[in-house]
């Protein structure tokens, strides 16, 4: 049986370039989606998993992330002067979340690299990796599915979705063996971004993991990949390829709503989405949007 894993690593040192010129002086992750910050939900996520140790890899600029979690004493106190006790509780949700630690990635050297600054926090038990990008439904448990099997397993468990074939050259794409679970599959090969027409399968990486830290020993040896950066997706590969050492790569097939908040187009999608499930904005937002797409 695995280990019972505690620590959450989120890298968030991406400069965000899609999204300039908003992303000039504010991190990409600190982008509203409705009503809280895009690195919000995935704090929460991993929290919600049972996750209590959260560490953020940062980069320059960054500064913003430390201070959404930590006390404003100055706004908390005029909330508690005017008696407005629903947004103090709103402000105090994102502080008192976790127990967060963070380190600054320095060289912009992929999200290997990113991973790899964790090891010092990790230590040498498994741990799970969110990506800020990928808003996992809070009613679609998946990282507390991906922790289940990684104690039945004990190996690296990726989290995996069907996409359709045209956005296969888009993902890290997986070639897998069925297993006796319907969701669970075991990876054999992964390929970072396949050219059109290539991928071995519809499979692909989306950004949740649990793994075994011998992934540092691996990324520590790991020579750059695509794009010249060191990719976490080879790190994998190699582990799935050593399983008397590794434990093996398995992937947990996720079939439930994800919302991409990486580029323009599906961050506002993700905003209405998430929107329109809300009681408090959902009915008259539903309203005002058959109203304007009957105008059109």
């Amino acid at each position: 049986m695995g280990f019972q894993i505690s620590k959450a690593v989120i890298p968030a040192a991406g400069l965000g370039t899609r999204f300039l010129p908003a992303t000039k002086a504010m991190p990409k992750e600190m982008l509203p989606v409705v009503d809280k910050p895009a690195i919000q939900y995935v704090v929460e996520e991993a929290v919600g998993a049972g996750l209590t140790d959260v560490l953020m890899i940062t980069g320059r600029n960054k500064n913003a992330l430390e201070n959404h979690f930590d006390h404003v004493a100055e706004l908390e106190e005029t909330l508690k002067k005017k008696g407005d006790h629903e947004k103090l509780q709103k402000v105090n949700q994102s502080t008192d979340l976790a127990d967060m630690h963070y380190v600054r990635q320095g060289d912009p050297l992929g999200l290997g690299h990113a991973v790899l600054r964790a090891k010092m926090h990790v230590g040498r038990e498994p741990f799970a990796v969110l990506l800020g990008d990928d808003i996992i439904d809070a009613r679609d448990p998946l990282l507390k599915r991906m922790i289940e099997v990684q104690g039945q397993k004990n190996a690296t468990i990726v989290a995996l979705l069907e996409v359709p074939e045209s956005q296969t050259h888009m993902y890290g794409i997986a070639t897998v063996e069925e297993t006796d679970t319907d969701d669970v599959v075991k990876i054999t090969g992964l390929v970072e971004k396949p050219p059109q027409g290539e991928a071995p399968s519809n499979l692909a990486i989306i950004g949740r993991y649990v793994i075994r830290p011998e992934v540092f020993d691996v990324l520590e040896k790991q020579e750059p990949g695509k794009g010249g950066e060191i990719q976490l997706t080879d790190a994998l590969m190699k582990m799935a390829g050593a399983e008397e050492w590794t434990g093996g790569v398995y992937g947990v097939v996720f079939r439930g709503r994800r919302y991409d908040t990486g580029d323009k187009l599906d961050y506002i999608k993700a905003i209405v989405q998430l929107a329109s499930d809300r009681d408090d904005l959902g009915p008259d937002l539903k309203a005002w949007l058959k109203d304007f797409n009957a105008g059109e």
